[in-house]
């Protein structure tokens, strides 16, 4: 595959984050919501797949924060945090985590409800990933 082909498939998905917004694809066959994005639903094998806009809320299952030993090009970003996220719709992906007010993730929990928050514009520009802050 041709990373043309691969910038088509994905591009719905990047276009929400930069809008604020988090999507999935839904298979119009069998109902069901797919993150992430795919040819063919990897439940029916149907192609005829749309794109609908997520509740954003769910719950985190894990997750990690980054002080020391970053991968390469994330220097710049430590401390950071990333978590599994299995939202209220059923589809799981992972994301980065908003710090508490005092720069910290004391206050995440894994079990703990968080929704999604976005980032600004730059910040998706930079870096097009989901972001989550904890509820509650």
């Amino acid at each position: 595959m041709t990373d043309t082909g691969m910038e088509a498939l994905t591009e719905p998905y990047y276009e929400a984050l930069r809008r604020g917004e988090l999507a999935a694809q839904h298979c119009k066959a069998c109902d069901r919501p797919i993150l992430y994005p795919r040819h063919v639903c990897p439940f029916c094998y149907e192609s005829d797949l749309g794109w609908v806009q997520l509740s954003g809320k769910g719950v985190l299952h894990s997750f990690a924060v980054q002080r020391v030993g970053p991968p390469s090009g994330f220097e710049d970003d430590l401390p950071y945090a990333v978590g599994v996220v299995k939202l209220d719709e059923g589809v799981q992906l992972l994301g980065r985590l908003w710090p508490d007010d005092d720069g910290e993730w004391n206050g995440y929990t894994c079990d703990g409800r968080v929704e999604f928050h976005g980032a600004t514009g730059d910040e998706i520009e930079r870096r097009p990933v989901a972001w989550f802050r904890r509820t509650g």
